[in-house]
């Protein structure tokens, strides 16, 4: 075994190595954005991933895209990545997320029981070029401002500033020590100060202002105020989202006996699935037991002993998301010392990443692992009982979680332009703090530069994909019209 060997560059270097990516692609180069002339079909794309999934699922998933242009990008992750291949990029490479779009950041507790906000998606996850993530994240913030009914100004507004928020995150970890931007998260406390700040210069500048523009701004800080308690009303429901409140929603008492409740086609117990796979019920039992055992061994050793506590009393297919609808996805329910104390897992399959059909393909063969070290390696602080199997169809990979852990998330359809734009600022910060963890912020934060450049190229980046996607989206519901799609709306 012949050891890696490592190399560590002087900051000036570093600095150095940002400024020759500035060569390779300027910060200004993402503008002007135009589809290839052989763009491939959406709808033939999201026909491949149909094939691989759960055929009484697919109907369900192009349900959920269908309901507007917001959750049709939601599910586009491999549209879009067959589009960002042809982009211009600094050869600055991080751990990407791969499907960064504003919904899959939200709020989860750490090992210590603070809540955090992070990124918390990572089925696309994969080494690349970090404007990728970027891309994918700005251009969720124009069609969210537009699916709000947002002016364009405000939908502009919020775009910009999670861009500018990214650079000016950037340039904030160049400067740190390496351990200091390994620990930095965004806590809780941390979130809530920011928005309490939001109020106080908001109702300054009613307070400062006069005229016309004064009615604005207490407009403004009435809007900041609202945003706020919503944002502490969310927080303080995180804080109850645990497997407790699961087994009140998901779980019914048989003979003194929790059982997961059938609610099909969004939640079909083990019990009930056995027609659906070829299996009998004790087939299916045995092999959840084999998988858990499998699980368990890729924790660590404490993590594990934790886990050996808890026996399966349950089992369920359970659908999940958008993008994810139709791939396997099932929930595990476990009790501790009795009945009154569950623990829900959730076994979420791991197909290859979008991004792997146009980058080099991960170091990891499981796809699992893939999704595993990927989350770890972005998130400031990830979930304990984090894990892999292969299926008992062995081309199939799969991780493990928990499936509530104090979450939660933002409803986005719900915010005005003000609450949006703060929400920019918050998902731009927490991406670059991602990616400073597996990437070089000195070389990215040299590249990007302290001017407004590449926040308004990236900006117009995203405003030119939104309008393909309102395209694209019109294109898939037409297929569905036709009929060539079938879709299950409201499920």
């Amino acid at each position: 075994m012949v050891a890696k060997m490592i190399v560590h560059p002087s900051i000036a270097d570093r600095e150095a190595q940002g400024l020759m990516a500035r060569d390779r692609s300027e910060p200004s180069a993402h503008s002007g954005w135009r589809p290839a002339t052989d763009r491939p079909n959406p709808v033939s794309l999201l026909e491949e991933q149909d094939a691989t999934r759960e055929p009484d699922l697919v109907p369900v998933r192009h349900g959920r895209m269908m309901a507007s242009p917001f959750t049709f990008y939601r599910g586009g992750a491999k549209i879009m990545a067959v589009d960002l291949k042809d982009t211009p990029t600094a050869g600055l490479d991080v751990q990407l997320c791969g499907d960064a779009h504003l919904s899959n950041f939200g709020a989860f507790a750490s090992p210590e029981r603070r809540l955090l906000f992070d990124v918390n998606d990572f089925d696309e996850t994969l080494p690349g070029p970090f404007e990728y993530d970027v891309k994918r994240m700005a251009a969720s913030f124009t069609i969210a401002g537009r699916n709000n009914g947002f002016s364009a100004a405000d939908a502009r507004a919020s775009t910009i500033a999670s861009v500018t928020a990214y650079r000016e995150a950037m340039a904030e970890f160049a400067q740190m020590r390496t351990m200091d931007i390994w620990y930095a998260r965004m806590d809780e406390d941390t979130l809530m100060n920011a928005v309490r700040g939001v109020v106080a210069e908001s109702e300054k500048r009613g307070k400062d202002t006069k005229g016309k523009q004064a009615k604005k701004e207490k407009i403004a800080a009435k809007e900041a105020r609202r945003a706020a308690k919503t944002a502490e009303k969310n927080m303080a429901k995180a804080h109850t989202r645990d497997s407790l409140q699961a087994l009140s929603k998901l779980g019914e008492l048989v003979d003194g006996r929790y059982r997961i409740v059938s609610q099909p086609p969004i939640v079909v117990p083990a019990r009930e699935l056995a027609p659906t796979y070829g299996m009998s019920p004790d087939d299916v039992e045995r092999t959840i037991r084999e998988q858990l055992r499998a699980y368990r061994a890729t924790l660590q050793d404490d993590h594990r002993h934790l886990l050996e506590r808890f026996e399966v009393v349950d089992v369920a297919r359970k659908v999940v998301g958008v993008g994810s609808v139709g791939t396997r996805a099932f929930i595990v329910l476990l009790q501790g010392r009795d009945a009154d104390d569950p623990l829900f897992l959730q076994v979420k399959e791991a197909t290859a990443s979008v991004l792997e059909a146009h980058l080099p393909r991960s170091r990891y063969k499981q796809h699992g692992e893939r999704v595993v070290r990927g989350q770890r390696m972005m998130q400031a602080s990830s979930d304990i009982f984090l894990g892999w199997t292969r299926g008992v169809d062995v081309q199939r990979h799969f991780y493990w979680r928990q499936l509530r852990d104090m979450k939660g998330s933002a409803v986005v359809e719900a915010m005005s332009p003000l609450g949006l734009t703060f929400y920019a600022r918050t998902c731009g910060w927490t991406l670059a703090r991602a990616h400073a963890r597996s990437g070089d912020p000195i070389a990215i934060s040299e590249y990007l530069g302290d001017d407004d450049a590449f926040d308004r190229s990236i900006t117009d980046f995203s405003e030119r994909y939104a309008d393909q996607n309102e395209q694209d989206y019109e294109e898939f519901v037409k297929a569905i019209r036709s009929g060539r799609l079938e879709a299950l709306e409201g499920v």
